[in-house]
């Protein structure tokens, strides 16, 4: 009767058990998350508060951001050391949430001064409003302007790109009553820094406390040098590896099952919700991670069944079939599958349910893009540097440690799978595609900052054992690593120097450029916004402009009758459909002719024409696909003769270089 209550009762137990650690593991990333929020929250407004000179015309800047490197590295390692001398010492020194206070705001304050002293002087992120952070700011300057997901540039249409962190920032602008393009930076700053703590509580859970703090600071750093510009793509990078350890953990159990444990159902929920996560931030690299993921799920089921068999053989007996054995690796698997599932559904379900409608497009795709660097294979374990040095030791790692590890058989399983996808994406430009493996270089050197983190810290301590633990050889290491850390870390500013100094090159929405210099055509935008408002009587909401200069779009939520380029577009929108239409139109010969062709436009027709005037025409520089070539994207100029828009319906504004054109309907 008691065996009969307790085997009933263990199901429950369980779940109990689960819900247990899940709580205690959310809340405590929860406490490190806002730990890192108040952090970058007071370091960006200090900075904020000192008129720094620009970054690109002094090294002000740069000096201060490795002071703040080393304060950060104190921090870190003053946490390690109470981490590992916690059981000796007394008072509230030996109590562990000091060492993980100070664990978090060492990993946050590295964050904060690493990428906000650098751009002190300026409002602008990375790259500023340029190339692709044209789009992203577009896309966070709509989910600004209204929480209702739509696509960042045409009216009508749900997003193809996922809304998750532009949402989140959206939200936060609104909250904090900023514009888009001026919440860009604090927000993409402290989003890194809240992914960087979580994960080191994500690490905590699953390897030693001491070791936590060590491996994501180097995982850290490296997703800063490398991956930091795009930031909604960092915060997965960022998790990514300890995620695919959680996985190897619910995947494959050959103990089945530890005491005091979920069984393994802890890990496959955290794993789920890290591919949601994953899939409303960034397709490729969710795409990524579930292709890894998938992996582990068939090599668990081969390895579950190989053991059944074994065991079958050293009991000399015929037990159940052995291919039953993968049932339970394959029943996990799906369960991850659901609940990203689930999550995905919240982004993705309104544009698979309009491609149910509505044709897409089947050329200019995001994928026809094969820039060098997705020709070949990345390999920086050769490269002679402390980068390269770092990832050489994590291969070794992986190797020497794949029969005994499940962090290295975790963490060696997601370098294949980033090796699979290169070569399947440089395979798939037969079908005149890609698979963008090119975007997996920072995802492949933070799997093997990773390992080599764990090569450093388990090398270091067979080679002391093996010399008869000589007495100063840890201060000795102590030291070196402490070195080459900061070694890298202050030369991060040297690594982004393009994409910092384009954040002080670039001019703001407030039509200035943060190194003093005269600001381009986007100073007139304030006016041109001005000017937009009172002529068409209409929201900008509600308000359809054709323009090439879509980086208006960026700073004032009008939607665009066109996108930047076809790379960019909504596969919904028939890209080249409207590029041919806005050609068709440019060729027109009166004005009655043109608002009858407006009329009859299959897509919601421009409120009003913003172009650049050019002697006897107005100009629109548009972009063709013309992949496989490289640069993928070719301009041409489409001109407008100005006797189209002598009908008193249209009202022309000149300002600056600019022509606005209005439509009176």
């Amino acid at each position: 009767m008691t065996a009969a209550v307790t085997e009933r009762d263990a199901p429950r137990s369980r779940g109990a058990l689960l819900a247990r650690q899940a709580g205690a593991g959310v809340g405590e990333a929860v406490l490190a998350g806002l730990v890192a929020l108040v952090v970058t929250a007071v370091g960006l407004t200090a900075f904020s508060m000192v008129h720094w000179p620009a970054f690109n015309s002094s090294n002000v800047t740069r000096a201060l951001t490795t002071v703040g490197q080393v304060f950060a590295a104190a921090l870190v390692i003053a946490a390690i050391a109470l981490t590992r001398r916690a059981g000796t010492l007394r008072g509230w020194l030996g109590a562990p949430w000091l060492a993980k206070t100070l664990s978090w705001l060492g990993i946050s304050t590295f964050v904060t001064f690493t990428l906000g002293m650098p751009l002190a002087a300026t409002k602008l992120y990375l790259f500023g409003v340029s190339v692709d952070q044209e789009f992203r700011t577009e896309f966070l300057t709509r989910l600004t302007d209204s929480p209702v997901p739509h696509d960042m540039t045409y009216v009508d249409l749900p997003p193809f790109y996922p809304s998750g962190w532009f949402w989140i920032g959206g939200r936060v602008a609104d909250v904090l009553g900023m514009a888009g393009w001026a919440t860009f930076k604090p927000y993409a700053i402290g989003s890194i820094a809240v992914a960087a703590v979580i994960s080191l509580v994500l690490w905590s859970k699953l390897i030693r406390a001491d070791w936590a703090i060590a491996v994501t600071a180097a995982v850290t750093a490296i997703v800063l040098a490398y991956a930091s510009p795009e930031a909604y793509s960092a915060v997965i990078v960022l998790l990514l590896p300890p995620a695919l350890i959680l996985a190897w953990g619910a995947l494959h159990r050959p103990e089945g099952g530890k005491a005091g444990t979920a069984g393994g159902w802890g890990a496959v929920l955290g794993t789920g919700l890290f591919l949601g996560l994953g899939a409303t931030f960034y397709t490729l690299y969710f795409l990524l991670a579930a292709f890894a993921v998938a992996l582990m799920g068939l090599l668990a089921a081969g390895l579950a069944v190989r053991e059944r068999r074994a065991a079958d053989r050293r009991a000399g007996a015929d037990g159940p079939p052995a291919w039953r054995a993968a049932l339970a690796p394959l029943v996990r698997l799906v369960a991850i599958a659901a609940i990203a599932g689930v999550l995905a559904a919240i982004v993705w379900a309104p544009y698979l349910l309009k491609t149910l409608s509505s044709p897409t497009a089947s050329t200019g795709t995001a994928q026809h893009y094969l820039p060098e660097s997705g020709s070949e294979l990345f390999f920086p374990m050769v490269e002679f540097s402390l980068r390269g040095a770092l990832c050489l030791i994590g291969v070794i790692w992986l190797v020497l440690r794949a029969g005994s590890s499940r962090r290295a058989q975790a963490l060696g399983m997601g370098v294949v799978a980033v090796y699979l996808w290169t070569v399947l994406s440089m395979t798939a430009t037969v079908a005149k595609t890609t698979l963008l493996s090119f975007r997996l270089e920072p995802i492949l050197l933070a799997l093997l900052a990773a390992a080599g983190a764990f090569g450093v810290v388990e090398g270091t301590r067979a080679i002391y054992q093996a010399l008869n633990e000589p007495g100063r050889f840890r201060l000795m290491v102590t030291v070196v690593t402490v070195v080459a850390a900061l070694a890298f870390t202050q030369d991060i500013p040297h690594v982004l120097a393009p994409e910092i100094t384009t954040a002080y090159t670039d001019t703001d929405g407030n039509g200035q450029r943060a190194d003093q210099r005269n600001p381009s055509a986007v100073a007139h935008y304030g006016e041109v916004d001005k000017a937009l408002l009172a002529q068409t009587g209409r929201p900008r909401s509600d308000t359809v402009v054709l323009t090439a200069d879509t980086s208006f779009l960026a700073f004032y939520p009008y939607y665009g009758f066109q996108a930047l380029t076809p790379h960019y577009a909504n596969p919904l929108a028939d890209f080249q459909g409207r590029a041919a239409t806005i050609k068709q139109w440019s060729t027109l010969k009166s004005s009655s002719a043109l608002l009858d062709a407006l009329a009859a436009s299959p897509w919601r027709a421009p409120d009003a024409f913003l172009f650049r005037n050019s002697g006897d025409s107005y100009t629109l520089k548009l972009a063709e696909d013309v992949y496989p070539n490289d640069p993928n994207v070719k301009r041409y100029a489409v001109p407008f003769s100005k006797e189209l828009f002598a009908d008193p319906r249209f009202t022309t504004t000149e300002i600056g270089p600019f022509a606005l054109v209005t439509i009176r309907r």
